[in-house]
This record gives C-alpha cells, sequence and structure tokens, in this order.
C-alpha cells in the first residue's frame, strides 16, 4: 500500500495500527483490513472523479455507491471455499484409500457436500449484487474511520445532517423566498433529495421535494409533478402511485427507464436481499404490461440500479434539464428554456469518470 502522507509504499509489517513507519502519520483505510479494500488515495481519487474535481457537492451515499461497485460486480458466493474445500476432499480420498481408514470417507463426503451446496448456490447467484458493506453501514464502517483520523469527511462530500432534506413542509421551495411554487418533485430517497437541494436545483425552478405521495398531495400546488427514482421494483411503481393519489395533475416519469440502464456497460446493478418484492408488487408491475417476463424476473430478485449509482454530475443535468422543460409553461420567467429533448436517460454512453478503480 502508497501511504498518502510520503507516498512511500509499504508492507504490511511497515503499516501496523494504520500508521506508515516511514512518516510516522495515520492513515484512515487499509486495503487489508477494509472491507471495501479501500485506501486513502483511492478513496480522495474517486471522490474528486464524482465531485468534478470539487466543482459540485456530493452525498456519502453517492461514494458509497462508487467505492463498492466494483466489488459488486465482482462478488460471488463463498468465494475461493469451493476450490479449498475440493482440493482437501481429493487429498482426503486418497489418504482414505491408501491407508484404508474410513473416517476420512466421513469427512470426505461431508467436505464434497459441501463444495457441491456451495457450488450449486454460486451456480443459482446467491451472494452476487451484495454489497460487502451495506448502504447504511457506510457511515460507520468507511466515513467514521476517516473523520477519526482527517477530522471531517473527503473533500466533496456534504455533511447530510446539515443538509435539509426538502420534505414538503410548506408550500413553496426552499430558498425561493416564499413567492415561487411551480410544482412538487416526488423522490423517495433522501440522499438524493438532499443533494439536489444542496445543488439548489428544486429552488431554482420552484419546485417543492416530497419523499411520498402522501406529501405531494399536501403541497398546495396545482403544477406538474416530477417523480424521480430507483430502477427497481418500488420505483417502478411510485409513478402509479402518484398518479392514483394525485388524480387530474400532470405527473412526469422521471426515472431511468430500466431497459435503458440495463444495457450499459458501466452501470452496476445490486441486490438488497431485504428489499425483494413481494408477489402483490409483481403483480402490479406484471399488470403494467411495460416489461418483458425476464424483465420482471430480473426485479423479483430484488436487483436494482440506484439513483446515488448515476454519476452525480450527470443527474443533475438530466434533471435540470427535465425540471426546465416540465416547468416553462409554469413559470413564465421559464419559457425561454432550450428544447433539449425530453427524458433522454442517459443519451450516448460517456466515458466513466469512476471505473474500476
Amino acid at each position: 500500500m502508497i501511504c498518502p502522507h510520503c507516498e512511500h509504499n509499504l508492507l504490511r509489517r511497515e503499516r501496523t495500527g494504520n500508521r506508515c513507519s516511514r512518516c510516522s502519520k495515520q492513515y484512515a483505510l487499509d486495503p487489508k483490513t477494509n472491507p471495501l479494500g479501500l485506501n486513502d488515495l483511492r478513496v480522495r481519487r474517486i471522490t474528486a472523479a464524482l465531485t468534478d474535481e470539487g466543482r459540485i457537492g456530493i452525498v456519502p451515499d453517492q461514494l458509497w455507491y462508487a467505492l463498492s461497485r466494483k466489488r459488486i460486480r465482482d462478488s460471488t458466493f463463498a468465494q475461493g471455499c469451493l476450490g479449498m474445500a475440493a482440493v482437501v476432499g481429493v487429498a482426503a480420498i486418497v489418504a482414505a484409500v491408501v491407508g484404508e481408514i474410513p473416517h476420512p470417507l466421513i469427512v470426505t463426503a461431508a467436505m464434497l457436500i459441501a463444495a457441491v451446496a456451495i457450488g450449486a448456490a454460486r451456480s443459482a447467484g446467491v451472494g452476487k449484487g451484495v454489497p460487502p458493506v451495506s448502504r447504511e453501514a457506510f457511515p460507520g464502517q468507511v466515513l467514521a474511520e476517516w473523520r477519526k483520523v482527517y477530522g471531517a469527511l473527503p473533500p466533496g462530500v456534504l455533511d447530510t445532517k446539515a443538509v435539509p432534506g426538502g420534505t414538503a413542509t410548506g408550500g413553496t421551495a426552499p430558498g425561493t423566498g416564499g413567492d415561487v411554487t411551480n410544482g412538487v418533485l416526488v423522490c423517495p430517497d433522501p440522499a438524493v433529495v438532499a443533494f439536489l437541494v444542496a445543488a439548489g436545483l428544486p429552488a431554482r425552478y420552484g419546485l417543492v421535494p416530497a419523499r411520498s405521495p402522501e406529501e405531494a398531495r399536501a403541497v398546495p400546488s396545482g403544477g406538474p409533478v416530477l417523480v424521480l427514482h430507483d430502477t427497481d421494483a418500488s420505483g417502478e411503481l411510485l409513478v402509479r402511485r402518484v398518479r392514483d393519489a394525485l388524480p387530474g395533475r400532470t405527473v412526469v416519469d422521471a426515472g431511468p427507464p430500466l431497459r435503458t440502464v440495463r444495457a450499459l456497460p458501466q452501470a452496476v446493478a445490486y441486490r438488497d436481499p431485504g428489499r425483494k418484492p413481494g408477489p402483490e408488487q409483481l403483480r402490479l408491475l406484471a399488470g403494467l404490461g411495460t416489461f418483458t417476463p425476464e424483465e420482471l424476473k430480473w426485479l423479483g430478485k430484488g436487483w436494482r440500479f440506484p439513483l446515488v449509482g448515476l454519476p452525480p454530475a450527470r443527474l443533475l443535468a438530466v434533471v435540470d434539464r427535465v425540471a426546465a422543460q416540465v416547468t416553462r409553461g409554469v413559470d413564465t420567467d421559464l419559457r425561454h428554456a432550450a428544447d433539449l429533448g425530453f427524458l433522454t436517460w442517459p443519451e450516448a454512453a460517456g466515458p466513466d469518470p469512476v471505473g474500476g478503480r
């Protein structure tokens, strides 16, 4: 590992206690002990890419996905266990046959059964796509160590505890001065809401952020409703729920289309075993008539592309464009917005700013 302070390449014995033996300075993350295999230099490099070299602020959840995506993409069930079990099993068979000892046969049978079970689980995809550090655990397992050493979050990462979530508690968007309400921006992910509010996007277009159809209904506005959601089972059904809650209102689906995102080579889906859709959700998804049987099966296994996984600058640009499009007929001051194309998620796949770093 390269020391983030003096840049010396350190062996494991030269960095005990997360301290460099050359410069005696402490660092936050060691790839040998961190579950994501992180080091401080990699965190800084990826943070710089996500924030466009400090031009935009990001939330910790966006950093979590960027730092986890390589492990998510490469994850498998019981990695390394299958080969080890097979090798030991073969050795035990040889010893049992040569020595005519029956006991190793019992051990061998157990190990071979375990190897077959592991192989079957890996073939079935058990464990594939499950992050080694959950989104909820990331602040405690990674960012807490960073704060302990450096006293603050990585440069450009917003402290979401200090950023207002932007819930629909009033009739106007935060920062608009209390006199502009053009519509509602519904997004159930508080981290994405905090990211957009910190960038000033809802205030720019007079959109009141809301996290649910009920919050959206409480906003005293008859303007359009922009729905931004993850590409997963719950997200695909959110637009329907909003339309049911707000009959007669213009409801625009601004979520990334499943078919488009799945076709992108740089998009990495993940699974949350605790959030698999239930039978009723799957029935409603099938009733939409917009998904193939294979896509319904994929959604049914709990796979998802989260909004926090989109490049932050790209997310801002697309939401900015869609917000301008849907509000220009509401607020006369916004009618000069250029007609840039509606819901062009995500256009041609450009270079991946994070990649496998």
